[in-house]
């Protein structure tokens, strides 16, 4: 059996470009070519992981990361690995079994997704985000000496940020009527929002170093290509409906999507209400304009700058 790069959660918003990446890379790669991937789905049955078991050289296998022992990394000779945790309250018991498995099976190397930077320290009123900060302080301590990693902290996803955008210009193609706006950004704080493609590709671009330890224990912050403020976003929309938007309309520094998560997700679940609504505390550092494209790390514009816009975002949402 061939060395192998693991990609969990393949099918996941910053997994499929690491799949769809990988490839193309590991092929002009003196060290790595003979390297296989394995692109890990909970349901191999799903029509984006049907469509990534037809990428060249990837072999998609149906099962949980969460699952993961060091004595599967060893049966299939894991040396690297990329990883996109989920962000519930449990988050850090299960990430840090995954890497306390690869450190004990002898992989070399794991690239994992973070969360913006800003919100990456021990005192972060959010919960997820005090998460990371545990993780990368594990991976950082000197009995993890054997386990090269690097941590990416990516900017709020662009398709996330414009998901009310999105429903209200497909409401008011629907109807003529204008719902009500309500965007997580502030009116002028400049935020440098990323397309989680971006932080795929340049993720792909760290796991085909052939000597990644010169990335050991980076933390790499990514934004997008610009900044974006919330009344760029409402020009935006203005543009696709052909009027403006009425001002009573819109809202801005608006948390409410936290409230549904709650109701729709944590709530039955018994999960903590005050540890779910310390979401809400994460987008002030936007706000307070902590979050801007001037705090992209060098080596991600060296690497893998990213490209895409939030304009073409957009148009790609409302195709769908």
């Amino acid at each position: 059996m061939a060395p192998t790069i693991l990609i969990a959660g393949a099918t996941g918003n910053t997994g499929q470009a690491v799949v769809e990446t990988l490839p193309k890379l590991l092929q002009s790669s003196k060290a790595l070519s003979d390297h296989r991937i394995i692109a890990l789905t909970r349901s191999s049955k799903s029509p984006v992981a049907q469509r990534l078991a037809k990428v060249p050289g990837v072999e998609v296998i149906e099962k949980n990361w969460i699952d993961i022992t060091s004595n599967w990394l060893r049966e299939h000779q894991v040396t690297r690995a990329f990883i996109a945790p989920h962000n519930n309250p449990n988050a850090f018991a299960e990430e840090s079994t995954f890497h306390i498995a690869a450190l004990n099976a002898g992989v070399k190397y794991v690239v994992r997704i973070s969360t913006t930077a800003a919100n990456v320290r021990a005192d972060s009123p959010a919960y997820y985000a005090r998460t990371h900060w545990a993780v990368e302080a594990l991976l950082s301590s000197p009995e993890f000496t054997n386990l090269q990693w690097t941590s990416l902290q990516p900017n709020v996803f662009s398709a996330f940020y414009l998901s009310s955008a999105v429903e209200f210009i497909k409401q008011y193609r629907k109807t003529g009527t204008q719902g009500d706006l309500k965007l997580m950004a502030s009116k002028d704080a400049p935020v440098g929002v990323i397309d989680s493609s971006d932080v795929g590709v340049f993720a792909a671009h760290l796991l085909s170093q052939e000597d990644p330890s010169v990335h050991n224990k980076a933390k790499y912050v990514l934004n997008g290509p610009e900044d974006v403020t919330g009344q760029q976003i409402v020009d935006l929309v203005e543009h696709y409906i052909g009027t403006q938007v009425e001002a009573e309309k819109v809202s801005y520094q608006d948390t409410s999507f936290v409230d549904q998560l709650w109701e729709y997700q944590y709530a039955a679940a018994n999960e903590s209400k005050n540890v779910i609504f310390s979401v809400k505390h994460a987008l002030v550092t936007g706000w307070e304009g902590k979050c801007s494209i001037s705090t992209t790390s060098r080596e991600v514009l060296e690497i893998a700058a990213p490209k895409i816009t939030l304009a073409e975002v957009l148009r790609g949402l409302l195709e769908e």
